[in-house]
């Protein structure tokens, strides 16, 4: 099957540039444009996800491509919101989501990436990451469970790894779901307090957030070592739920449109294969 090549990538404000040195402080966590009650606010969330759900069909049926979305951010950034809002009108048979938690001892014996090839998606697919690959930059560099030697290398594995998805066919969204200081601390504190949040909360939240600086720094590393051409990252103002949601899902509408044509194709292609084979039964 060819490999059509999307139209030219739409510019949008979220995008890291290849190269470019990220310092969070740029960056403003509550930024918004319009207000959560404004109808044109959810005219555009419907509009992004009918053609989410559209797009996600060609995909299925075309077979030249995959999908991987990436999320990335603190404790309480809204990684499991985004799935389920984003995500909402999706086929189910074409969309899974793959959570990285602590390594197993087998997944612990392998190289840091052997868990994570395993989890990408098949062309036709979408595989939403939640966490992902880059636990081995945040995580185990900010615990010290590895030297700079071994995480500081890993930036470039990671390029490399994600260049070559690319190069198969898998188109990569990465997000990270910026949030401030304060709304963390307010989540927080509601998970500990709202009864139907409370099984949520954990302890090791608060020791995390003692951490905040550390993170801050290997974040803004990751961002800027690993934003490339073939897999961006977009930073995404997240401490207003329902903004983070229409960020995200314009992004990846707007991403995923630049294929339409093609994959519309290649299902023409399909079906005259098809048919061709049925002539000859």
């Amino acid at each position: 099957m060819t490999r059509h090549r999307p139209r030219k990538i739409p510019k949008d404000p979220y995008r890291v540039r290849p190269g470019r040195r990220v310092r969070l402080a740029g960056f403003d966590p509550a930024a918004k444009e319009g207000d959560k009650d404004d109808p044109a606010v959810a005219l555009a969330m419907r509009r992004d996800l009918v053609a989410l759900a559209s797009l996600q069909e060609l995909l299925y049926a075309a077979r030249t491509h995959a999908v991987l979305v990436v999320l990335q951010g603190i404790d309480t950034a809204g990684k499991d919101g985004t799935i389920r809002h984003v995500f909402s009108g999706v086929n189910p048979q074409g969309c899974r989501v793959a959570t990285f938690g602590v390594p197993s001892p087998e997944e612990a014996a392998h190289d840091f990436l052997w868990r994570v090839h395993r989890e990408t998606p098949a062309c036709g697919q979408i595989v939403i990451f939640n966490r992902s690959h880059y636990e081995s930059v945040l995580v185990e560099r900010v615990h010290r469970f590895v030297p700079k030697s071994v995480w500081s290398e890993r930036y470039g594995q990671i390029n490399a790894f994600e260049s070559m998805l690319s190069a198969e066919g898998t188109v990569i969204l990465k997000f990270f779901l910026n949030l401030s200081r304060a709304q963390q601390k307010k989540r927080l504190e509601e998970r500990e307090q709202d009864p139907d949040k409370r099984w949520k909360a954990n302890p090791d939240d608060w020791q995390e957030r003692k951490r905040w600086g550390a993170y801050r720094s290997a974040f803004e590393e990751m961002l800027s070592k690993t934003s490339t051409d073939d897999a961006p990252w977009h930073v995404i103002p997240s401490d207003h739920k329902w903004y983070r949601n229409l960020a995200i899902a314009s992004v990846i509408a707007r991403r995923l449109e630049t294929f339409r044509g093609a994959w519309k194709r290649a299902i023409r292609e399909r079906g005259k294969a098809e048919q061709k084979k049925a002539r000859t039964r």
